[in-house]
C-alpha cells in the first residue's frame, strides 16, 4: 500500500508540509504507523498547481525512495503552491517504474490512490476495455490505480467526480465478484481540478485504509494560539492525509468509513459514499 497527503489553502513552500512536520510524509516513507507496510520506498510523486491559473498542474515522479532524493529536497525549498499532492509508494505487485508512480494527471486533473483491486490480474482486461478509447492512449503504466482513474474519467469525472468514482467502484466490484473475488476494492483517493479537492474512503469489506482531515484553522488557533503555522495560513487551509503529520491535540479527524469529502472555497462537505452500477 502507500501513504499520501493533499494540501489546499494558503500558498506555501512544499518543504513546509513535506519535511517540517514531526511525522512528515518523508518520515512515513521509513516509519509509517498506520500503513500496511512500515516502509514505503517504491517511488514517489509530487503534483502541484501554480499560484496563477494554468492549463495543467506540474508533476515530479521518481522510482527511488523519497527519504534520500536530492532533487526532491532541492525543489521543496523553491516550489510554492496553494494545492499540493504528495504520494509515497509501496507496490502491491506492479513494477517499480516511473509511469506507475502517483499522482496521475489528465488535463487539469490530479488523482492518487492508496489501496488495491484484489485479484486485478483476473479481470484487468475487462476493466481496461471499458476505458473510453479516446482516453486509453493516456494510460502509461500498469497499475490498478491508473485504470481506476481512467475509468472514472470515462464515467464523467470532469463533470461530477463523486458520481464518476461511485460508478468506477461499482464496475470494479461487479467485475471482481464475477471472478469470485469477495472483496474486490480497497481505496482511499484524492482527486483535484486545481480548485476543489475530493477525498474518498471506501472498501468492499468495510475496513478501509486510514484517512484523516485537518480541523478548521480558526478552531485550532483558539486551541493553540502559540503555533506559528496556524497564524500564517488562511481559514480555508486544509490537509487530507493517510495518517496524521503530528500529534497536535484536536488537529486531526478520521474520515468515516464509506465517506467522501469536498474541500472547496466556502463550506467544506462530508457525505456518504456508495458504489453505483455503471
Amino acid at each position: 500500500m502507500c501513504r499520501w497527503l493533499a494540501y489546499s489553502g494558503t500558498p506555501l513552500l512544499l518543504e513546509t508540509i513535506l519535511y517540517r512536520p514531526a511525522h512528515s510524509l518523508i518520515d512515513q516513507s521509513l516509519h509509517s504507523k498506520l500503513g500496511v507496510e512500515t516502509t514505503n520506498g517504491d517511488g514517489f510523486g509530487i503534483g502541484w498547481y501554480p499560484e496563477h491559473p494554468s492549463d495543467t498542474p506540474a508533476i515530479l515522479k521518481e522510482i527511488g525512495p523519497a527519504w534520500n532524493n536530492r532533487n526532491l529536497r532541492e525543489i521543496a525549498d523553491h516550489v510554492r503552491s496553494p494545492l499540493f499532492f504528495a504520494h509515497i509508494r509501496a507496490s502491491t505487485g506492479s513494477a517499480v517504474q516511473q509511469t506507475n508512480c502517483h499522482p496521475f494527471r489528465y488535463g487539469r486533473w490530479l488523482f492518487m490512490h492508496n489501496g488495491a483491486i484484489a485479484g486485478f490480474h483476473l479481470f484487468r482486461r475487462e476493466l481496461v476495455l471499458l476505458i473510453d478509447p479516446e482516453l486509453y492512449p493516456h494510460v502509461e503504466g500498469t497499475t490498478d490505480s491508473e485504470v481506476m482513474f481512467h475509468l472514472a474519467l470515462t464515467f464523467g469525472l470532469e463533470d461530477d467526480p463523486p458520481a464518476a468514482v461511485a460508478r468506477m467502484a461499482g464496475v470494479v466490484e461487479a467485475a471482481g465478484r464475477a471472478h469470485g473475488v469477495e472483496f474486490p476494492l480497497q481505496m482511499t483517493l484524492a482527486i483535484s481540478d486545481g480548485v476543489r479537492l475530493w477525498g474518498f474512503r471506501y472498501s468492499s469489506q468495510g475496513t478501509s485504509r486510514s484517512l484523516f482531515y485537518s480541523s478548521r484553522v480558526d478552531t485550532l488557533r483558539n486551541l493553540h494560539p502559540d503555533v506559528a503555522f496556524l497564524q500564517e495560513v488562511s481559514d480555508e487551509t486544509r490537509l487530507v492525509v493517510s495518517e496524521p503529520l503530528g500529534d497536535l491535540p484536536g488537529a486531526w479527524n478520521e474520515v468515516p468509513e464509506s465517506t467522501y469529502g469536498i474541500v472547496q472555497p466556502g463550506h467544506d462537505e462530508l457525505l456518504p459514499f456508495v458504489p453505483q452500477a455503471a
